[in-house]
C-alpha cells in the first residue's frame, strides 16, 4: 500500500457521473496519478464523448471493464452499477494484486446480508470498512473509531449519497440521547444526477423541468437500511424512520429535511450543543448559525455539508436540513476523502472547501 507518496488511480466506470466526478477530483489532488480507464458499454470511446468537462483526459481511450486493465495500480476506484463491484473485487482478489479498491456502490456497504437481499436481491458481497468518516459510534460526541477503522484500510465502501445526508443531519441527535430513534422522518429534495446516466422517459428534461416527482415512496429506497444501520452505530437501539426522495429540476444536490422527537426534558440549548460539539472540528461537516439554512447552491460543486437545526417545541420535534452536493460529499469527494485516511494522507488533501456560485 502506497503512504505519503504519489499513487496511481485506474477507474472502472469512468463514462459514469460518478466516475467523471471522481477523476474531476483526483486530476485536482497533488499525489494521484491517473491510470487505466473503463467502461462496459462505452469501451473504445473517449472519454471527452462522455466526460467533455475533463480536458486533461479527453483523448485517453476506454478500456473495457477487465481485471488485467484495473490490476497493477495502487488504487482502483469501482463507479459501477449495484450488483457489479462485487465480482470485479473478488477477480482482483484472485490476480493477487492488493490495490486499495474503493467502491462507489452498494455492494459491500450493508453489515446484514438479509437486508442487502430484501432491498437489493442476489447475494451479499461481503463488508467493507464504511467510508464515512464522520459517522459517530457509541459513546462518541465527536467521530474517531470510524477514522481509525479507515486508516490503512485496502477495501472501502462509499456511503449512498441520501444516506451521507440524512446520517449527517441526525445522528448528533442520536449520539447525544436529545432524539428519539424512532418515528424518524425523511423527507429529500435530490438532483436528476443521483439517478445515473441511463436515458429514462421520466429523467428526459421535457419530463422533468418545471416538475417535482417522488420515488421509492412507501420504504422502498434501497438506502433506508444503510441509514438505520449508521443511526444504529450512532447508539440507537432501534430505528424507525419513513424516507421519501423527491426529484427536483436540478442536476446536483440533496436538501434533506429529517426530524425527530425530542426527548422530554431536554433543552434548545442541549440540543444545539449536541450538534455543535459532533461538528465543531469536522473539515467537511458545517453547523450552521442558528437561524440559518442550507441551500444546495451554496455546495454544488464542494465536498462540504452545511447542517441547520432548531427545536420545534410545539410538535416536539427537532427539525435538521442537510444540503450536499451528491456527486461530491455524496460520492466522489467522501471516497477521495477516506482514500486520503486510508494511504495516511491529510484528510482534505485535493478537496474543495468551498462551491461554485451563481
Amino acid at each position: 500500500m502506497v503512504m505519503h507518496m504519489s499513487f496511481s488511480v485506474a477507474v472502472a466506470g469512468a463514462s459514469g457521473y460518478a466516475g467523471g466526478e471522481t477523476l474531476r477530483l483526483l486530476l485536482n489532488h497533488p499525489e494521484a496519478r491517473i491510470g487505466a480507464l473503463t467502461a462496459n458499454a462505452s469501451a473504445g470511446t473517449t472519454l471527452g464523448e462522455h466526460q467533455p468537462h475533463l480536458r486533461r483526459l479527453a483523448e485517453v481511450r476506454l478500456l473495457p471493464t477487465e481485471v488485467e486493465h484495473l490490476a497493477g495500480h495502487d488504487v482502483v476506484v469501482l463507479a459501477l452499477p449495484h450488483g457489479a463491484s462485487g465480482a470485479v473485487a473478488a477477480a482482483l482478489a484472485a490476480t493477487g494484486a492488493d490495490p486499495v479498491v474503493v467502491d462507489l456502490g452498494a455492494d459491500h456497504r450493508l453489515v446484514d446480508a438479509a437486508e442487502w437481499a430484501a432491498y437489493y436481491g442476489g447475494e451479499h458481497a461481503g463488508t467493507w470498512p464504511y467510508g464515512l468518516p464522520e459517522l459517530l459510534h457509541p459513546g462518541e460526541r465527536v467521530a474517531a473509531a470510524q477514522r481509525a477503522a479507515l486508516a490503512g484500510a485496502t477495501r472501502i465502501a462509499v456511503p449512498g449519497c441520501n444516506v451521507t445526508a440524512v446520517t449527517l443531519g441526525l445522528q448528533p441527535g442520536i449520539a447525544a440521547g436529545v432524539v428519539e430513534p424512532e418515528d424518524l422522518v425523511a423527507v429529500l429534495a435530490n438532483g436528476y444526477s443521483g439517478a445515473g446516466r441511463s436515458p429514462k422517459t421520466h429523467l428526459l428534461a421535457s419530463e422533468a423541468l418545471g416538475a417535482a416527482a417522488p420515488y421509492a415512496v412507501g420504504g422502498t429506497h434501497r438506502h433506508i437500511p444503510e441509514i438505520a444501520q449508521n443511526l444504529r452505530s450512532a447508539g440507537a437501539a432501534r430505528v424507525s424512520i419513513s424516507f421519501t426522495p423527491t426529484l427536483v429540476p436540478m442536476s446536483r444536490g440533496i436538501l434533506a429535511t429529517a426530524t425527530a422527537r425530542l426527548v422530554p426534558g431536554t433543552s434548545p440549548a442541549a440540543v444545539r450543543e449536541a450538534w455543535e460539539s459532533a461538528y465543531a472540528d469536522e473539515p467537511f461537516v458545517h453547523l450552521l448559525p442558528e437561524g440559518t439554512w442550507p441551500s444546495t447552491a451554496a455546495v454544488a460543486g464542494a465536498s462540504t455539508a452545511l447542517v441547520g437545526v432548531a427545536v420545534d417545541e410545539r410538535a416536539g420535534r427537532v427539525v435538521t436540513v442537510t444540503a450536499i452536493d451528491n456527486l461530491v460529499k455524496g460520492t466522489a469527494g467522501g471516497a477521495v476523502q477516506s482514500l486520503n485516511l486510508a494511504l495516511g494522507l491529510p484528510e482534505t488533501l485535493g478537496l474543495p472547501l468551498e462551491g461554485v456560485a451563481p
